[in-house]
């Protein structure tokens, strides 16, 4: 039998809204009963978002690069919904897929500014007002404000060639999320990442045909994780049950991760 969350009454924003894996994040989501605001610099792709997910989900046109944005869009979310519970950091971009003698500093430049920076200025902004509202009842006798979740990569722990730029701004988003875990961890924030393998989404259509040979030769199962498996590991990792794992590091690597 598949394990249930009841995330009833919770407010969850999703960044990377209206991707492939933000879609099935907040679907997850709001099965469990969550209301959904899904941030995107896409407003076209936020649309067809809230169109695919029944039209249940608010939406907010946000660049997570923009500091004085991320902070009016925290600002304006806390103020329409009284609280949020639940963050995922999702949003990401691939880069290029070259050595990096060949990179274009600039394009590293966007990478680390979308998944690291982005990550930092939506996290600084959501969580210095968690930190300030009121703790809610939960299943275990330590009251709990939030959740932040950051999806992180397998690329993180290990590196990979032709993927330097990717590979660097998840491993700081991984030390970013133990840092601001050691922040918060007696404010009732639990703070955690998921380091999964690669997944069946826009991002993977990216690649060609010999790079996703290579990445799945380095999974043992042999495929790409499902989104869905991604959603079910974040609505454990979003729900009271989880209460202890602050600076947790998840994989979902299909058996790829050795650390």
């Amino acid at each position: 039998m598949s394990a249930t969350y009841d995330l009833s009454g919770r407010f969850a924003i999703v960044t990377g809204g209206a991707g492939g894996l933000g879609r099935g994040i907040a679907r997850a989501l709001l099965g469990a009963g969550a209301k959904v605001e899904l941030w995107d610099a896409n407003g076209t792709a936020l649309l067809e978002a809230a169109a695919d997910l029944g039209g249940e989900v608010a939406v907010r046109i946000v660049d997570i690069t923009d500091a004085l944005a991320v902070d009016r869009a925290a600002g304006a979310a806390f103020d329409g919904h009284g609280r949020v519970d639940i963050l995922i950091n999702n949003a990401g971009v691939l880069g290029e897929v070259k050595p990096i003698w060949e990179t274009s500093p600039e394009n590293f430049q966007r990478v680390l500014q979308v998944n690291l920076f982005g990550a930092y200025l939506v996290t600084r902004a959501v969580v210095g007002r968690m930190r300030q509202q009121s703790t809610r009842a939960s299943l275990t006798p330590h009251p709990l404000r939030g959740h932040v979740v950051n999806i992180a990569s397998i690329q993180g722990k290990e590196g990979m060639a032709r993927a330097a730029a990717y590979s660097a701004s998840k491993a700081g988003l991984l030390a970013l999320t133990k840092s601001v875990a050691k922040e918060t961890a007696q404010d009732g924030i639990v703070v955690t990442a998921i380091t999964p393998s690669a997944a069946e989404t826009a991002m993977a259509k990216e690649i060609s045909e010999e790079r996703r040979a290579e990445i799945l030769g380095r999974i043992p199962m042999g495929r790409f994780v499902e989104v869905e498996e991604v959603a079910r590991m974040v609505l454990w990792l979003s729900s009271d049950e989880c209460s202890y794992a602050t600076g947790g590091i998840f994989d979902l690597s299909g058996g790829r991760a050795t650390y």
